[in-house]
């Protein structure tokens, strides 16, 4: 048995399409920040991971396939919500489900306003973000009109791409270093992925409505916004990011990504 460890939010539901009908393959959701804990103690054989704990491993997690979570400019669902402009922030209360988009809000403070911003845990689920003065909120939980109201909002994503003129990588798929081939599983998750992607309207009417999306929101979301193949681009942007995080002390300086031979080739054939 084949067993995933999956990003529970609807981003991912295109990267594991029929896979549910495989008996060989178990899927297991979870929010993305419980993943890399569990592919480390071996509940997993491969998860969605997100690409800052890539990093952070120190060369423990490798990529295994083309196959990510990613956009090339808004998101929609990694915001920050806040009631003065985003200039005037300097400390931010961030979601407890996500670590990946921590790291982005902190590189892009510094990179946009030289300035270190403060950070406050907040679990969304259960506490109240309208009593923050700026929160960083993921996933689906974003779409839920019962979030509050903001006067002002700074999608991630679309900072990023604006900045820097590239994508963003949010999660990978990664095994542990010591396990042993990954062809067959790459060949599985990009294939799962193909066809994920080939219905993703379909999945937003299906998945979206049943994680309280609304339907023309959702296909937009993930035919429109999301990015779920690695390229040249996408690994130029990761690289960057994870120099970005080394510069700032988010991870090991000197990290890098363990990407496949084929996806680094990619990454150096980039246009500069």
């Amino acid at each position: 048995m084949l067993r995933l460890g999956v990003v529970s939010f609807l981003n991912a539901r295109p990267l594991i399409d029929g896979l549910d009908a495989n008996d060989g393959v178990q899927c297991v959701l979870d929010v993305p920040s419980a993943l890399p804990a569990g592919l480390e103690r071996g509940d997993f054989d491969a998860a969605l991971i997100p690409i800052v704990d890539v990093l952070r491993s120190a060369g423990r997690f490798r990529v295994v396939s083309d196959a990510c979570i990613g956009c090339d400019g808004e998101t929609i669902t990694v915001r920050v919500f806040a009631r003065v402009p985003p200039d005037r922030i300097y400390t931010l209360w961030v979601d407890a489900d996500s670590h990946t988009s921590v790291a982005l809000a902190v590189v892009l403070w510094r990179e946009l306003f030289g300035r270190q911003i403060t950070l406050r845990p907040l679990d969304a689920r259960t506490e109240d973000v309208d009593e923050a003065e700026a929160v960083l909120l993921i996933g689906d939980k974003v779409v839920d009109p019962g979030r509050g109201s903001f006067g002002y909002e700074v999608d991630l994503g679309g900072a990023w791409r604006e900045h820097t003129g590239l994508p963003f990588v949010f999660a990978v798929w990664a095994r542990c270093a010591q396990d042993g081939s990954d062809e067959q599983i790459g060949e599985l998750l990009s294939a799962a992925r193909d066809r994920g992607v080939a219905r993703a309207a379909e999945i937003a009417a299906t998945d979206g409505l049943a994680l309280g999306w609304p339907v023309e929101a959702a296909r937009r979301y993930l035919t429109r916004c999301l990015r779920h193949k690695l390229d040249g681009r996408a690994i130029e942007g990761a690289d960057l990011f994870a120099r970005l995080c080394a510069a700032g002390g988010l991870v090991p300086r000197g990290a890098e990504i363990a990407w496949p031979e084929a996806l680094r080739a990619l990454g150096a054939g980039a246009a500069p």
